[in-house]
């Protein structure tokens, strides 16, 4: 079996390296050829070798974000792990949300801010009068787009809030009801397939979000049937082969879905539950191709 490991040409953290590492790693123990390829090297590709159908893989391990080539590339009858559709959905937060509303899975109460554009802002902000009387403060605000938590706001008032907002103007937004009971903490379930393979639970005292790379830690959990029943069922809904779904606890230890993550960065979660990933989404490509 041959495919390839598509990336993106201009990440270069030891972070990712480490990824694509295991990734190899796990292909090679299994009798997998896995080329490693670059987004730029593989649109150049496409867009001047004829003989296309000739040389194109088996599959591809898509760990980008490069939409617009992963829909190339199914164009052209290759199957993606994870899909186009599945890497986009994940990529927008405001997609990952209208998918879950879609499939009626319980996530924080969330507004999709109306669009504006940057030289021209918000002339009203009746949209904000309707979302907080229905979130309240402190209240989330988060960029469509963005990665590690580094778009993700705390408003905790009116103006703060208008504040924020004033300075997103021209990108996608949503608001989402703050959860105090999982304030700093959430629980990060790796699902591939319809299995949830492992979890762990991060926990930031320092910040009311709990990545890793914000100074949060973790540790292994065995998350409760619901938590795992919610993180496949949301896996499904955005159309994922494998994700790291973030769970969090309301105040009656109910879970709701926060975020699916389409290429989740598990080196942490090795260093947190001993779990590799790369052989179980390895394993799944080869049931699957």
């Amino acid at each position: 079996m041959r495919g390839w490991l598509v990336v993106n040409a201009f990440l270069h953290t030891q972070k990712f390296q480490e990824i694509y590492a295991l990734l190899n790693g796990a292909c090679f123990s299994r009798g997998v050829i896995l080329q490693m390829k670059t987004n730029d090297e593989v649109l150049t590709y496409l867009q001047q070798d004829k003989r296309l159908k000739e040389s194109l893989p088996q599959f591809v391990l898509f760990w980008d974000k490069d939409v617009y080539l992963a829909k190339r590339l199914e164009s052209l009858g290759v199957r993606l792990f994870n899909s186009a559709i599945a890497v986009e959905t994940c990529d927008n937060k405001i997609l990952t949300a209208l998918a879950l509303q879609t499939a009626n899975l319980p996530m924080p109460c969330t507004y999709i801010l109306p669009k504006t554009f940057e030289n021209v802002g918000y002339t009203s902000w009746r949209f904000l009068d309707t979302a907080e009387s229905a979130l309240g403060y402190p209240m989330i605000i988060k960029e469509a787009y963005g990665s590690f938590g580094a778009q993700v706001y705390l408003a905790r008032s009116r103006a703060e809030a208008e504040e924020k907002i004033t300075q997103l103007t021209g990108k996608d937004i949503v608001l989402q009801q703050f959860i105090k009971a999982s304030c700093g903490r959430d629980i990060r379930v790796n699902v591939v397939g319809d299995k949830a393979v492992c979890a762990m639970e991060r926990v930031n005292t320092q910040d009311f979000r709990s990545n890793i790379t914000n100074g949060g830690t973790g540790k292994a959990v065995t998350p409760s049937k619901a938590v795992v029943q919610l993180a496949v069922q949301a896996c499904k809904a955005v159309g994922a082969d494998f994700a790291g779904v973030d769970i969090l606890l309301n105040e009656q230890g109910e879970p709701l879905v926060c975020e699916v993550n389409s290429n989740p960065h598990f080196k942490s979660t090795i260093d947190v539950t001993g779990v590799d990933l790369s052989g179980y989404i390895i394993e799944y490509i080869k049931a699957n191709v």
